[in-house]
């Protein structure tokens, strides 16, 4: 039995996943609990009961004690990461109000709060405004307030799923500031709540006291309670960790911990992240996020549905390959893996553009996905792999804009999340950018990074990068192929890069049609 163990805590937006590692970072036991599809009650929305996610975590906490006699008294501390911007309003108790609304969600306040004259004058002259418009119409509490005033008047603390299910495990209403990304008056430069003068308070409706208290990583945000002990088996009284949210725990997980190495993660959203110790904005006013090393930053770029865009393609078109994967007990993933294998790159002249969601800035609110290039010569095969390179051309281009902000070549990659087990999607990645793309040890990067940052907080390791080199190793690498890298970037360059420019004017001109209400 392993000497001494952390239990790592994965909420993501598919699963919870209860994982234990050992301080060299193997998973030495792992229970998941698929999450139920959440509820769309109007087109666009995407909700979920928060009780949902302690149901599940409970779950799967008791069965990997269950099935894992004696490694329960291993645990020497436990840590949390989860999906980032889901959002839930409790009372005093903790109880929540309403559903929790996902990051996913859509939706859009007709009423926001009014900014002050000189904000709207300075914000108007920098060319700001439509953004800063845009980010008070996505804020989930400026909708609950305008929507539902009487859920916004009863909440007394306003919180990410971090939050929430730190607060069932300890009573604590208390969050990591690595968990702090979202639309909430935070200081993302200091890494602490914004100042009384900051702008963030007129334009989100949140008021500090609905706001939990923050820890920084490695610290600890309270002890497993009693009643938490007696829902989850977890012990009583071991200490809950602050990690930060799924992405910044995946940076760390991957073992990239400076500018010079790209955290690529293919996971319901696709990123790309690098490390900085200073702060520096990916786009003007697009704030750096949290690292999980604390005081740092991550820059990303990110295609908001990113290989969501597989389970849609398999849903929509992937029925033989459904069908094919039942039989043989795999995933379709795996079959569509293998039959894209001959395709040639470039998909024979087939583009597809990932932009099925808009953004804040690129791609914009107006973004729609596009698929150009069609001939008689096209099967689903050539359109899944198109739907795969596409997702790598738009981090290539995210990849290019960090360069241009940091003054740093990213010389590096690591790939991480649920699309990494692709074999195509590694080699396509590594064509694309035409890099060595390397895989992690595990494929759960996000619950590892966690685990790392706890092993600090209890003093395992004396930095984050000693814990990083002790705790994360290289699986396997793809290396480029020269010909395939040379197709590549002419398509980049000559097909995919112009194109979101050439199409902005049509996507304005449906968008203004309103044709989606």
């Amino acid at each position: 039995m392993p000497a001494e163990l952390i239990l790592s805590i994965d909420a993501g937006t598919q699963s919870v996943r209860c994982i234990l590692f050992d301080l060299e970072g193997n998973p030495v036991a792992l229970q998941k609990e698929p999450l139920p599809p959440w509820e769309v009650p109007v087109p666009g929305w995407a909700e979920q009961d928060a009780e949902v996610y302690w149901e599940k975590l409970c779950s799967a906490a008791g069965r990997l004690w269950r099935d894992n006699p004696g490694l329960k008294e291993a645990v020497r501390g436990v840590t949390l990461t989860s999906q980032r911007g889901t959002v839930v309003n409790v009372d005093a108790a903790g109880r929540p109000l309403r559903p929790a609304i996902l990051w996913l969600d859509q939706r859009t306040a007709g009423v926001v709060p009014p900014l002050a004259l000189h904000w709207r004058a300075l914000f108007k002259v920098l060319g700001l405004g439509e953004t800063i418009s845009y980010l008070q119409s996505q804020a989930e509490a400026n909708w609950i307030k305008a929507c539902q005033l009487e859920t916004w008047d009863r909440t007394h603390k306003f919180l990410f799923l971090s939050g929430y299910l730190t607060h069932r495990l300890t009573g604590n209403f208390a969050d990591s500031t690595g968990c702090q990304v979202g639309y909430v008056p935070f200081d993302y430069k200091r890494q602490q709540w914004a100042g009384p003068s900051d702008w963030k308070w007129q334009a989100l409706c949140v008021e500090r006291v609905k706001l939990p208290d923050l820890v920084m990583p490695g610290g600890e945000l309270g002890r497993i309670s009693r009643p938490a002990a007696e829902a989850t088996g977890i012990p009583a009284g071991l200490p809950l960790l602050a990690a930060a949210a799924d992405k910044a725990c995946e940076v760390l997980g991957s073992g990239c911990l400076g500018l010079h190495q790209g955290s690529i993660s293919y996971g319901t959203t696709a990123t790309i992240n690098v490390t900085s110790s200073r702060y520096i904005e990916p786009l003007p006013l697009i704030p750096p996020y949290p690292s999980a090393i604390p005081g740092s930053y991550n820059l990303e770029v990110q295609v908001y549905r990113g290989f969501w865009l597989v389970s849609w393609f398999v849903r929509e078109f992937g029925f033989p390959e459904r069908l094919a994967a039942e039989e043989k007990g795999v995933d379709p993933e795996q079959v569509l893996d293998r039959e894209i294998a001959d395709i040639p790159p470039g998909s024979m002249g087939l583009i597809l553009q990932p932009y099925w969601s808009p953004g804040l800035k690129v791609p914009g609110p107006e973004a729609k996905g596009a698929v150009i290039g069609f001939r008689d010569v096209h099967t689903r095969g050539h359109l899944y792999r198109a739907l795969l390179e596409g997702l790598a051309y738009a981090l290539r281009e995210g990849r290019e804009r960090i360069e241009r902000r940091t003054g740093r070549e990213i010389s590096e990659l690591r790939v991480s999340g649920g699309g990494s087990r692709s074999r195509q999607m590694l080699q396509i990645t590594a064509d694309v950018f035409n890099l060595p793309a390397t895989r992690p040890h595990t494929w759960e990067t996000s619950a590892l990074g966690a685990a790392a940052v706890a092993a600090v907080g209890m003093k395992y390791y004396s930095d984050f990068r000693s814990a990083a080199g002790a705790m994360v190793r290289i699986r396997d690498t793809a290396d480029p192929v020269p010909e395939h890298a040379r197709v590549y970037d002419d398509l980049y360059t000559r097909t995919f890069r112009p194109l979101y420019g050439r199409l902005k004017p049509l996507y304005r001109a449906i968008r203004g049609m309103n044709l989606e209400l």
